[in-house]
């Protein structure tokens, strides 16, 4: 049976394996270390979701707020799970944790390249956005971001 519950620190080592197991996927060397983590969930202690069966750690959302806007990232079930309702009952979970803390509307972003990604969030009745352009600016220069082969 899957549960769907709150992502604490202590799952870092379920959702990272997970992260490893799904092809295309996009880690950066400091936001997704395990420090980078602990520092987003603690920012965000309670919209962050993993599905969990018999311990391990099947599917996983990092979601937080800035106090406006909610943002979605790392939207993941293993491929071995998938199309069983377990992601949308995630984003169902984040949604609801979202509301919980007043925010109005939610992001995300999905590679051009995500195909998988993008049926989904077509399927569940996300609309993408034709009317900007997405930006972002390096920082920090050491957080490398590596795909999955």
């Amino acid at each position: 049976m899957i549960t769907i519950r709150t992502m604490t620190a202590e799952d870092y080592d379920g959702v990272y394996a997970l992260w490893m197991t799904i092809r295309g996927f996009a880690i950066r060397s400091i936001d997704d270390s395990r420090v980078g983590v602990e520092r987003f969930l603690k920012r965000n202690p309670d919209t962050s979701v993993v599905a969990e069966e018999e311990g391990r750690i099947v599917g996983s959302i990092l979601c937080g707020h800035d106090g406006r806007r909610g943002c979605l990232y790392h939207v993941c079930v293993h491929a071995d799970y998938r199309m069983q309702g377990i992601g949308k009952n995630m984003v169902v979970f984040c949604m609801n944790a979202l509301k919980k803390e007043e925010i109005s509307k939610v992001s995300l972003i999905a590679f051009t390249k995500n195909d998988i990604g993008n049926a989904f969030w077509n399927r569940i009745g996300w609309t993408r956005r034709l009317d900007l352009n997405y930006y972002d600016f390096t920082l920090n220069e050491a957080n490398i971001t590596a795909f999955n082969e």
